[in-house]
């Protein structure tokens, strides 16, 4: 269980730190993502290559890492 959480908040805190850096680097964020359709009828046209770049391919793989990151942190605390 303390294996889970520790990589439940590594996660979090990646996440927390890539939502950071995509609003530095102007790309969209899933927020901005799931909210756009809604607020511009031809919000698809808006995206840019970058923004489906980084939601799909750097976003996940930044997450990933970030779970790597904890189960590592948990390896060297607990075995």
């Amino acid at each position: 269980m303390i294996r889970l959480y520790l990589i439940g908040i590594t996660v979090l805190i990646t996440a927390i730190l890539a939502t950071l850096f995509a609003e530095k680097i102007q790309c969209k964020t899933w927020y901005d993502f799931l909210n756009g359709p809604s607020s511009s009828y031809n919000y698809w046209s808006v995206l840019k290559f970058k923004d489906m770049l980084w939601l799909f391919i750097a976003y996940p793989l930044l997450l990933g890492f970030g779970s790597f990151v904890g189960n590592l942190i948990y390896q060297k605390l607990f075995l």
